[in-house]
């Protein structure tokens, strides 16, 4: 890439860098321009990028430009698609420079019946967040199109304000626009390290000097985790193999045409310079210097790996037979990185108070730049992101995941997961058994089926004892094993069910100021009596969620605080922080407690035969937390459920779990337990109404809208963070959004996520979480609705509610209380 192209927007490397800004910017690609230019628009203009080599060095100037708003079933992820695109479409008239956004369309293909239903569940989506999609015949997609093979398609989905833009170009204009609100960029900048004072950011260390500043982010890309290492910041991300071929100029190609994507043939298509691009994501991929890359890589092209790849591209090159045969003017191969789950990278890290992230987008970084600029913008200057981050927050990752090994195994496997068929039961199959509960073999032995839960291994559903599970095919209908899964699901109901947990997030706090902490952090009170289980929320000063959890006081001045898997480590750093300075320890548990579940109506008959504490309802109430003796065993137990019927939870010491699990199962043969796997919790859960942070609410929700005002403790001596915020939110009247159950009144059709609610024929919100509920007898989900007016139950039930289901709608019920034992009379037992 020449120079003197990249340094018309932008200012040439100087022998020295400013002394001081509020924030640094690490990358000068296309995230790295686009923070530092919506920090600049945000009013902060003190800001200072610093790019190693020249910008877009890094992937930037290889990407192949899709600008394509179709796709994601994320309300996030789209609305930071749709921004970007108004972005690159404004952004000449302001900057001068183009940025080669030709808003030409795209066609999504579907080749087979389950990309058919996974992309009409897409677009009904999609459509609500404002894209405009069409269903096209493939005679239609042939008129688009008219090189295109198109006897083997069912459809196509046409977004006609979707295109392609110039990636050098657009980085350039955001360079330029970042520049005019007087940010300095400052090229052929290598940073050496980050000095750090109490735990926060205090200086950017490079080769041109050290810059004193506030905050710094990381927009390294490929480099971002050897540059997050400096500072003890874990960035799993590693670069692998991405390709790309340009043919000949190809005869009748229009570059008017949309952009088409075939996902079954792993390839995507558009007109480049007369010729035809194909771009590539094969299902097994090549990792790219798992070492590390070279600090010196720049604009780095790849020997491309034609055994490997010359199947893949005769297949993918197959949707456009005339491409067959022409030549290929560029076979190109270039790294780029992805993630262990194929979502970015985002926000602040754990390990580091300012220091901020944005990398990792998995071959996305183009279509969603301009939205995660402004995101990271807002969340460094206001604290709040603006949207829901749980599925994207670097703090949802693990050291482990940087390991060598772990980023070998998994990379194979991301990359190619960009053109899966996204079905709603798939699981990662590369780098498993990381980390598994005490109950493994157990567990396996009764015939489970694992699944990835946080790198550990969940019990998903079980075949019975001595069997091998099979789950047979991935669908989105009824799968294989639905009878197991019914099965354990009634057993909880009528019987009595056994479930390892043991992969919860489990965190000991103790010492004199441990109950202040924990009062302060929680909106429930929490610290009022030993020996009793707490259900609160975590708030930030917005009066947003950000943890959903328990406290249990075990003693005056220790408490176990008990999360779920993906809150790990964000709810490890609000306690971490919280307590700093003050006499309150905070010690992680996970590995340390294994924790199984006893639920179900017999639970109390089964616990009581094995322990000589007295378990009565009079001697043990709901929210009850003792320890207890379990053979030669101690255990904690909590009487309390996520399931919706009498249970107990079970604090074991790993070392004596294996002996607690085998006396509940010998004790239990007579009263019909069963193990149940986590299918059945998120059935059970679902029927109940119960929530489950990052799925069904998140960092965007307050406790009123989302149901939780019951857990709210507004008069406890001083207060919480976001009582001001809440109360002020309370005031204001009742809320015009609110978390509802909702349930298809038409027992077949399946519900899993994103599916668009409507309330009388009109878009009032769509489905966050869902399942399959047993009991109820129809698919069950939680639903943020609202409308003009304040929601209760008087507008529920003065509407006619149906369901979007993959384009049929279909009709359903919504309610406020839970559509399972709304008196609660079963867990009170």
């Amino acid at each position: 890439m020449p120079a003197a192209a990249l340094d018309s927007a932008s200012s040439v490397a100087s022998s020295t860098v400013p002394q001081r800004a509020r924030v640094v910017v690490v990358g000068g690609g296309i995230i790295g321009t686009s923070v530092a230019y919506h920090l600049a628009h945000a009013g902060c203009r003190d800001v200072v990028l610093v790019e190693r080599d020249q910008l877009t060095s890094g992937t930037t100037w290889h990407a192949a430009g899709l600008m394509v708003t179709f796709g994601s079933l994320s309300e996030t992820s789209t609305a930071l698609r749709r921004y970007t695109a108004e972005l690159y479409d404004r952004l000449e008239g302001e900057t001068g420079l183009a940025t080669g956004f030709k808003r030409v369309g795209f066609i999504e293909l579907a080749a087979d019946r389950d990309r058919l239903e996974e992309y009409r569940r897409v677009a009904a989506f999609n459509r609500y967040c404002g894209v405009e999609v069409h269903e096209i015949s493939p005679a239609e997609v042939a008129e688009r199109f008219p090189l295109a093979r198109t006897d083997d398609l069912l459809a196509g989905f046409f977004v006609p304000t979707d295109g392609r833009v110039n990636p050098v170009d657009v980085t350039m204009s955001l360079a330029r626009g970042a520049r005019q609100q007087g940010v300095t960029i400052a090229q052929g900048v290598t940073v050496t390290g980050v000095t750090t004072h109490r735990g926060a950011v205090q200086s950017v260390v490079t080769d041109r000097g050290t810059i004193e500043c506030e905050v710094v982010v990381n927009c390294a890309g490929m480099w971002a985790r050897q540059l997050g290492a400096l500072s003890g910041v874990n960035v799993p991300l590693q670069a692998a193999e991405h390709y790309y071929l340009i043919t000949d100029a190809l005869p009748g190609l229009d570059p008017s045409w949309p952009v088409i994507e075939d996902p079954a043939n792993y390839g995507y298509y558009r007109e480049e310079v007369g010729g035809l691009m194909v771009g590539l994501f094969e299902p097994v991929c090549a990792p790219w210097k798992v070492e590390g890359v070279p600090a010196d890589s720049s604009f780095t092209t790849l020997a491309p790996d034609w055994d490997r790849m010359g199947p893949y591209v005769e297949q993918a090159m197959s949707r456009v037979p005339s491409a067959l045969d022409a030549g290929i003017r560029t076979f190109f191969c270039g790294p780029e990185s992805f993630t262990p789950d194929l979502s970015p990278i985002v926000g602040e890290a754990p390990e580091l108070r300012n220091y901020f992230v944005a990398a990792g987008l998995n071959s996305i970084g183009i279509l969603t730049g301009g939205g995660l600029g402004r995101l990271v913008a807002h969340w460094i200057l206001d604290g709040d992101p603006g949207a829901d981050v749980t599925g994207m927050h670097i703090d949802r990752l693990h050291p482990y995941q940087s390991n060598p090994a772990y980023r070998r195994s998994r990379t194979v496997e991301s990359l190619g997961m960009v053109y899966q068929c996204h079905y709603p039961n798939r699981s990662m199959r590369t780098a498993r058994g990381a980390k598994v509960s005490p109950l493994h073999d157990r567990l396996a032995a009764n015939g489970a089926w694992f699944k990835d839960v946080s790198g550990w291994e969940g019990a998903d559903w079980y075949a019975g004892p001595g069997q091998v599970a099979d789950p047979g095919p991935l669908t989105w209908g009824r799968p294989a094993f639905w009878a197991h899964w019914a099965a354990e699901h009634h057993a909880c109901r009528t019987a009595v069910v056994l479930m390892d947990m043991s992969f919860m997030s489990k965190f000991r706090v103790q010492g004199d100021e441990a109950g202040e902490v924990l009062e302060r952090l929680s909106a429930n009170q929490v610290a009022a009596r030993p020996g009793t289980i707490t259900y609160t929320q975590w708030l930030n000063e917005r009066a947003t969620i950000e943890a959903d959890l328990t406290v249990s006081m075990l003693g005056e001045s220790d408490f176990l605080v008990v999360a779920t898997d993906t809150a790990h480590r964000h709810v490890e750093t609000l306690l971490r922080r919280a307590s700093a300075g003050r006499h309150a320890m905070v010690t992680d548990v996970t590995s340390g407690l294994a924790q199984l579940n006893v639920q179900g109506p017999r639970s109390r008959q089964l616990l009581q035969a094995l322990t000589t504490v007295d378990l009565s309802d009079a001697a043990f109430p709901f929210r009850t937390a003792r320890e207890i003796d379990l053979g030669f065993a101690r255990a904690w137990c909590m009487r309390i459920t996520y399931l919706g019927e009498l249970g107990y939870e079970l604090y074991v010491p790993t070392e004596q779990a294996g002996h607690v699990h085998d006396l509940l199962v010998e004790a239990g043969r007579d009263l019909e337990l069963r193990h149940a796997g986590l299918k059945s919790l998120s059935s059970l859960r679902m029927e109940k109404g119960y929530r489950d942070y990052g799925h069904d609410i998140d960092n965007t929700d307050d406790p009123l809208s989302a149901g939780l005002g019951f857990a709210i403790a507004w008069d406890k001596p001083g207060g919480f963070v976001g009582l001001d915020a809440l109360g002020r939110r309370r005031a204001a009247g009742p809320p015009t959004s609110r978390l509802v159950q909702v349930r298809l009144t038409d027992p077949e059709p399946l519900l899993y996520h994103a599916e668009v609610v409507r309330r009388d024929g009109r878009e009032a919100g769509y489905v966050r979480a869902a399942s399959y509920g047993h009991t109820l007898g129809g698919a069950v989900g939680l639903a943020m609705v609202g409308g003009d007016e304040p929601i209760g139950a008087a507008w529920l039930d003065g509407g006619s509610w149906s369901v979007d289901v993959a384009g049929r709608e279909v009709p359903a019920v919504v309610s406020l209380r839970p559509m399972y034992d709304p008196t609660n009379a079963r867990i009170r037992g």
